[in-house]
């Protein structure tokens, strides 16, 4: 199931009025309504909610895409030469694919900066393949087929120089991990307030579904954490690196592991931006982390847009 939501302001007004619950993850569910963050005056709302079929997992995973505000104005004859970048924008535990189309305006992020923004429902998947729950296989979704489906679907850049992955919280552990695990899907990767290393936090946040308990299984746990796939970047031979940006709230309650990631990524000379600042683990910080994102995911798309058609093993710095 596919649809295109174009809105009037006064449309949109209307349906922010609509009470809205928490996410539900039943497959089965048909409640596709998007409660949208107030766009800027002026603005048209494009959005798609979609349905994907996941081979690996077995069942449908829904998520919203947002295209900018000129994607839909170009004619037949033209539009297929008129292509975007993609940021794929996870959300954290007990959240949904609708989370980020709430609390952001990402229908004018979108425009402002020219990019496709698709927000999965990753679930409390913690975006790995579960090896204990076969109807969990996050990595495979987000990496392969909703990639697959989105530069099928739209009219995209199919190439990792014009892909990032951010996220927050639980996304951001997922979004670096994908990234750090498929340098050949996304170039450009952040993370907002994510929880670098699972293994200090055994009983907290569904983890413990996806991998066993973490006393019988702890070598799956040390290889599922995002902060021991530093080895997996140092060996990548894809050249120019990858471009990275970590951001959290000094009061986050993952403020120290971030710090250690940081210096893990120092000691092992692999470049990327580090941001602190005041804040805590709160949708106020991760909306405002957003904008800073997007300008780094902007600059990396212009230089990409450059690399795209030169061998991705050479090194171009």
């Amino acid at each position: 199931m596919k649809r295109t939501l174009l809105l009037p302001l006064s449309l949109v007004a209307a349906m922010m009025l609509m009470a809205t619950t928490a996410c539900a993850h039943n497959t089965g569910s048909k409640q596709d309504d998007i409660d949208m963050a107030a766009p800027e005056e002026g603005a048209t709302i494009q959005v798609d909610t979609i349905e994907i079929m996941s081979q690996a997992m077995g069942r449908t995973i829904k998520n919203v895409v947002v295209t900018p505000w000129d994607y839909h104005r170009y004619a037949d004859e033209i539009a297929d030469d008129v292509r975007y970048p993609v940021l794929y924008l996870l959300h954290g535990a007990y959240g949904c694919y609708a989370d980020w189309s709430r609390k952001a305006d990402l229908a004018s992020m979108a425009s402002r900066y020219g990019f496709i923004i698709v927000c999965p429902d990753g679930q409390d998947s913690w975006y790995f393949d579960s090896p204990v729950d076969p109807k969990m296989q996050f990595e495979t979704y987000v990496s392969q087929e909703l990639v697959a489906y989105i530069d099928s679907h739209y009219r995209t850049y199919a190439n990792r120089y014009m892909r990032a992955i951010t996220g927050l919280s639980m996304g951001g552990h997922g979004s670096l991990f994908l990234a750090f695990r498929h340098p050949d899907v996304f170039w450009s990767c952040g993370s907002m307030s994510g929880c670098m290393d699972i293994t200090k936090f055994p009983e907290k946040w569904h983890i413990k579904d996806r991998l066993g308990e973490y006393a019988s299984n702890k070598q799956s746990w040390q290889d599922h954490a995002v902060c021991n796939q530093i080895d997996k970047v140092k060996a990548s031979t894809l050249k120019p690196a990858q471009n990275i940006i970590i951001d959290d709230g000094t009061k986050d309650i993952f403020y120290s592991y971030n710090v250690a990631m940081h210096e893990i990524l120092l000691e092992n000379n692999i470049d990327h931006d580090f941001i602190v600042r005041p804040g805590a683990h709160s949708w106020d910080y991760w909306v405002n982390a957003l904008d800073y994102h997007m300008v780094f995911f902007s600059k990396a798309f212009s230089r990409g847009f450059t690399l795209m058609d030169q061998p991705q093993s050479t090194d171009n710095q």
